[in-house]
C-alpha cells in the first residue's frame, strides 16, 4: 500500500497548501416544540473533505476526485490528514502522471513512509 499528501496551489496566496480536518463537523437539530441537545459530532471522510475546498484552489476538486477514483482512494487518516491511497508503487505512479497530465505545476502528490504521522 502507498499514501502521499495532495498538495494544491491555494487560490487566493497561489502557496502549495493541503486540506486537512482542524475539527469533526458536528449536527444537531432544532424543535419546533422543544429543546433537543443531541449532537452528533464526527470526521468528514476524505472524499467529502475534499469536495468542501472547492473554490479554495486552483484546480477543479471533483475532477481530481474522479481521477484519485480510477487508482486508488481518499482517505482520512488519524482524523485529520486528508491522502491518496493506492494499493501500490506502480498505480501512485500512474495517478501521479495522470495529475501531472491534468493539472500541470497546480498540484502533486508527497509519498510519505507509514512512520512518518507517527
Amino acid at each position: 500500500m502507498e499514501r502521499a499528501f495532495l498538495w494544491f496551489k491555494c487560490a487566493a496566496m497561489h502557496d502549495p497548501v493541503r486540506p486537512v480536518l482542524k475539527r469533526h463537523s458536528a449536527i444537531g437539530w432544532e424543535a419546533k416544540f422543544r429543546r433537543i441537545d443531541l449532537v452528533i459530532e464526527r470526521p468528514l471522510k476524505g472524499e467529502e473533505l475534499l469536495s468542501r475546498m472547492k473554490g479554495w484552489f486552483t484546480v477543479d476538486v471533483r475532477k481530481v476526485t474522479e481521477i484519485v477514483k480510477q487508482h486508488g482512494k481518499l482517505k482520512l487518516l488519524d482524523d485529520y490528514h486528508l491522502v491518496v491511497e493506492t494499493t501500490g508503487e506502480a498505480e501512485m505512479t500512474s495517478l501521479a502522471g495522470q495529475l501531472a497530465e491534468a493539472f500541470g505545476e497546480e498540484m502533486g502528490l508527497e509519498r510519505f513512509a507509514k512512520k512518518k504521522l507517527v
